[in-house]
């Protein structure tokens, strides 16, 4: 057996994958975002933690036999959110995560500094690792001045798990600090963000061994004590290898707390221009040309608590919509965490237009579905003029592919077949473990297949024209109301 530990923003996923390939079962544990300002959002480490602990208790309980087989773990997670050790591994500070946009400023100021984005791969972005470690260091003197050693989130987890410090390559080219086609820390970027080589991580493969499990952990966790822990990956790169995207031109969607549009390449070749990233893959060679849709299932997570009801019943109530009340449906805006493609506005906010009277919450919802799928479709147009050729067709992960509704919804906006697979929903987990089969010297070509295809959406050409005026308005819409959001950035800063 082989664990997957996913550390993503809602929650912690946790799953057991045996060596035939087939997911035995999973558990979870919900975390929770602070927000203790305006356009911020942290967790505390602790709380990552606790609630990886929950998940494998209920692992534990639901597949005791299985459970105590495991062999190798393999750890996935949110990208970006630096976590700050004292010397001592003591976290100095909340982690300030990937949607936080207070660091606008910090990054103004690192693209005068140095040439980020061609050796990133990525143009500064609030909520990457450099600008929000330039913001501490600015704000909270005293917290940066105590600073040894800054870990991704994932990283923490293994830290807990190992006491080892490290990170892989497709997590680190979140941070502004990598040199994305050398996969190796770029001392001119270390520097522009005022940190030193001795304050990273060693960077390691994402299947290789970054650490053993230690004895006192081991025995709380009922596991035993040495088994291999993988580097791991970020969660977009993970995803990747848990359903088998490792050849130019594989494609898939992420639709979880953000939108991800990843397509697989086997060169690095940025092209910031276009808002888009340039991340290494969690396995050697290869990378994901990325775009990012910074509030995604998070959106309809949202309407669900504005109108007190749950997703399931939301997501029935939109699928009973006949077209014409399609048609009388507001334009929304998802930009409820700023946005970073196609548009790199870290002030944009989220915007209904066009409500009436016979707007309700069914007609809300299926705007936010829409809303992110028209995100979507931006994202693969800047993916496009970044010089990426189009994918045949698209896998679709994350929370977001359990409605077939959603799915139809994404596969006529962007006119590409979806397709859904067997634990697309926990990809990430998925891919967590197989990294940590791979670290027990397993092959990379019978571990990272492609999942079991539960079902295919093609095209409805009937649906074509209302998308595309739907869409037009979505993209006029924008344009409009961005001199109003860069009027109320004093108010937002």
């Amino acid at each position: 057996m082989y664990l997957g530990i996913d550390l993503g923003t809602s929650e912690v996923k946790v799953l057991l994958l045996a060596d035939d390939g087939h997911a035995v079962g999973h558990a979870r544990a919900p975390l929770t975002v602070s927000r203790p300002a305006p356009r911020w959002a942290e967790q505390d480490p602790q709380d990552w933690w606790r609630g990886t602990l929950e998940a494998l208790a209920a692992l534990r309980e639901a597949y005791p036999a299985e459970y105590r087989a495991v062999r190798a773990i393999g750890l996935s997670g949110q990208m970006h959110g630096p976590v700050l050790l004292g010397r001592d591994n003591r976290v100095l500070r909340p982690a300030v995560l990937w949607n936080d946009m207070r660091s606008a400023a910090q990054c103004e100021q690192l693209a005068r500094m140095a040439a980020v984005a061609e050796i990133a791969g990525s143009e500064p972005m609030p909520g990457f690792s450099a600008p929000i470690v330039m913001w501490v260091a600015e704000y909270e003197p005293e917290v940066f001045g105590q600073l040894d050693c800054v870990l991704l989130p994932k990283d923490y987890l293994r830290l807990r798990l190992t006491g080892e410090r490290a990170t892989d390559p497709s997590d680190a080219a979140g941070t502004l600090w990598l040199d994305v086609e050398r996969r190796s820390w770029s001392e001119t970027l270390l520097e522009a963000g005022g940190i030193s080589r001795a304050q990273v991580p060693p960077i390691l493969d994402g299947g290789a061994p970054a650490g053993y499990l230690l004895p006192a952990i081991a025995d709380e966790l009922g596991l035993t004590p040495g088994i291999v822990v993988a580097t791991g990956g970020g969660d977009n790169a993970a995803s990747a290898a848990g359903i088998g995207a490792t050849q130019r031109g594989d494609a898939f969607l992420s639709l979880g707390t953000s939108g991800v549009l990843s397509v697989i390449d086997d060169r690095s070749g940025p092209s910031p221009v276009t808002a888009t990233h340039a991340f290494c893959h969690a396995i050697p060679a290869r990378w994901l040309k990325v775009s990012v849709v910074l509030s995604a299932a998070s959106c309809l997570r949202w309407v669900c608590k504005l109108t007190s009801t749950t997703e399931a019943t939301l997501l029935q109530e939109v699928a009973a919509l006949d077209s014409g009340a399609l048609t009388s449906a507001p334009v929304f805006l998802p930009y409820l965490s700023g946005e970073r493609t196609p548009h790199n506005d870290a002030f944009a906010q989220g915007v209904f237009f066009g409500l009436s009277h016979l707007t309700d919450r069914a007609r809300l919802a299926y705007a936010v579905l829409e809303g992110v799928a028209f995100g979507a479709a931006d994202g693969l147009l800047a993916l496009r003029g970044s010089g990426i050729e189009p994918p045949a067709s698209l896998s679709l992960i994350g929370g977001g592919a359990r409605s077939g509704f959603w799915a139809q919804l994404v596969t006529d906006v962007l006119r590409l077949p979806v397709r859904a697979h067997l634990g697309g929903e926990a990809a990430a987990a998925l891919g967590a473990a197989r990294l940590g089969w791979l670290a027990t010297g397993a092959s990379p070509a019978s571990v990272l297949v492609k999942p079991r295809e539960l079902a295919a959406y093609q095209p409805d050409a009937a649906r074509f024209a209302l998308l595309d005026e739907r869409l037009q308005r979505y993209r006029d819409l924008y344009r409009h109301v961005r001199p109003l959001f860069a009027a109320d950035r004093e108010r937002l800063v």
